[in-house]
């Protein structure tokens, strides 16, 4: 994939909707540049009906590069492959409308492509937070509890790994191998780097210089229904691809499901004596002995390192640590959950599908 050139051209890919509030200034930041040989922004959006399309047109008008894609599926990888299909530069650039990126983003990344010769490279995924609740996710991301150890969480880890955040790809490359899956809507990243991982083994490379920032979901609510389609996204992924490479994220649902196991052996025969309330006990303080760790660790790097929000309005130390222990503790139950079901609705349902 290396090329004769030092900037190769470069598309933009971002899927959107409902995001009046970011997308104006990410689509202005990236046309903003010091690279060379961007060529193109694409915008699919899925219906927008905030204004976003509106926006789009109109920084159409200003800057050719700029292009709106309607994608009728409503889910990210479908508007992705639309941008594949579409695009023309020799380097497909994902980006999310949610997200914050470092001025020197788009040279970091085709740096990084190049150098490493892999397929696809990225950043950590670093969190930022506005709000208390997204401030006890970020918080979170920094507990084994919160990660997995996964590699694409650690800010300081530079080489290869198995998925990675967002993602810079050869477009040539990400063509090969069909694009992103419109089936796996909630773990569409490491269902495409799998598939280039069976090109490639050394197809996905993370660098720690090229940074970039996740807004997490602002609701308890909304963190469960997205740990749930995770877990749904991580099953369908798991009966495509190596199972190896899945045990991650299988792990909470094994546990989860364990210990459903040892409630109902309880409930059935009680004569057994199994020390349930004490397991249960230590299940629900985990989390918040955890959350006091983290708290503990980044408690005057907090405003530096996550908090994006008001400085007069930074959460408390006993507000962190509840936020973040709750996270933890809804984490795992909603990703196994969710894990679970599509595992019933494949097995036994007999439903392969989303």
């Amino acid at each position: 994939m290396m090329l004769n050139t030092p900037h190769p051209t470069l598309t933009v890919a971002i899927p959107t909707y409902n995001e009046v509030a970011n997308i104006e200034r990410i689509v202005k930041e990236f046309l903003s540049t010091a690279y060379p040989n961007l060529i193109e922004v694409f915008v699919a959006d899925g219906g927008s009906t905030d204004g976003t399309q509106d926006i789009v047109k109109n920084l159409a008008l200003e800057d050719a590069r700029v292009k709106l894609l309607h994608n009728p599926l409503k889910v990210q990888s479908a508007g992705l492959n639309l941008i594949l299909q579409e695009c023309t530069g020799d380097i497909f650039l994902r980006a999310d409308a949610h997200s914050d990126y470092a001025p020197d983003y788009i040279e970091r990344c085709v740096e990084a492509l190049l150098e490493s010769k892999a397929l696809n490279v990225g950043g950590a995924q670093r969190f930022a937070a506005k709000t208390p609740f997204q401030a006890g996710i970020a918080l979170s991301s920094k507990s084994i509890l919160g990660s997995g150890g996964a590699k694409y969480r650690d800010p300081n880890y530079n080489g290869y790994a198995e998925t990675v955040y967002l993602g810079c790809f050869w477009k040539k490359a990400l063509a090969e191998v069909s694009g992103y899956s419109t089936e796996a809507t909630a773990n569409e990243d490491a269902e495409v780097n799998q598939k280039l991982l069976k090109k490639n083994q050394n197809a996905i490379y993370i660098s720690s210089k090229i940074r970039v920032w996740y807004y997490p979901r602002k609701t308890w609510k909304s963190l469960c229904i997205q740990y749930f389609k995770y877990g749904r996204g991580r099953y369908l992924t798991s009966i495509k691809h190596s199972i190896k490479s899945q045990i991650r994220g299988i792990i909470p649902f094994f546990v989860i499901s364990s210990t459903t196991l040892l409630l109902l052996i309880d409930l059935l025969f009680p004569h057994l004596g199994l020390p349930m309330e004490i397991l249960v006990i230590i299940a629900l303080l985990l989390p918040f002995l955890e959350s006091l760790r983290v708290n503990l660790k980044l408690e005057t790097s907090f405003e530096s390192e996550i908090w994006r929000g008001d400085k007069d309005q930074i959460p408390s130390f006993l507000s962190r640590w509840f936020f973040c222990g709750i996270v933890l503790l809804t984490m795992p139950i909603a990703h196994s959950l969710g894990y679970a079901y599509q595992l019933v609705k494949h097995k036994i349902i007999g439903l392969h599908g989303w």
